[in-house]
């Protein structure tokens, strides 16, 4: 693999750190009155997910990482492993394990786009896209007039995460979710 000098780390880079791959999140140039200059690089372990910083003297290299973002579509989860195949033409079909998909379970819906992270061929993580559309699987009663005081109630989406909602959704209904934080943002057009 290449090497890539602390100079020329972004955010979002993918280099080897202790033999697994980590993404960078941040890159700080480090110039102190008295020393050598240094880079304080803000590290994210693709397989376990934990957060560090480490310090870099500033010239230093590090091999960058055989980590590739794919986009996928989510075909079916067999109880113990999710299914993606590949759009781009080839239908390469990869198995995900609970600790790849993450957080992302939630928002699983067959059919739709995921930005899956492939390291050596196999699935490191699974980002969901920003907005999805997902039913409401189960909610309390929407009553007429509850729009006025702008209150909101839990309501259950077929993939099982649980949003809150304003008062006026009713079961059935498809509303469009924002993922990464997980809120109701509109109810679904077009469909």
């Amino acid at each position: 693999m290449a090497n890539i000098s602390t100079s020329e780390m972004r955010s979002g880079s993918k280099v080897m750190v202790d033999g697994d791959p980590c993404a960078i999140i941040d890159n700080e140039h480090v110039k102190p009155g008295k020393g050598q200059a240094f880079n304080r690089i803000k590290l994210r372990n693709l397989k376990t997910g934990r957060v560090w910083e480490r310090t870099f003297k500033s010239g230093d290299s590090l091999e960058t990482a055989d980590v590739m973002d794919t986009d996928m579509e989510y075909l079916y989860t067999d109880g113990e492993f999710w299914h993606f195949m590949a759009v781009d033409g080839s239908f390469e079909q990869h198995a995900a394990d609970e600790t790849a998909v993450g957080e992302a379970m939630k928002w699983l819906k067959e059919q739709e786009k995921y930005v899956v992270t492939l390291y050596n061929g196999a699935p490191l993580a699974v980002s969901a896209p920003n907005f999805i559309e997902l039913e409401v699987k189960e909610t309390d009663p929407g009553v007429k007039g509850d729009t006025a005081n702008g209150g909101s109630k839990p309501a259950t989406l077929v993939t099982g995460a649980v949003v809150k909602v304003p008062l006026f959704i009713n079961i059935g209904e498809v509303l469009r979710i924002d993922t990464r934080t997980g809120e109701y943002v509109s109810r679904a057009t077009g469909k």
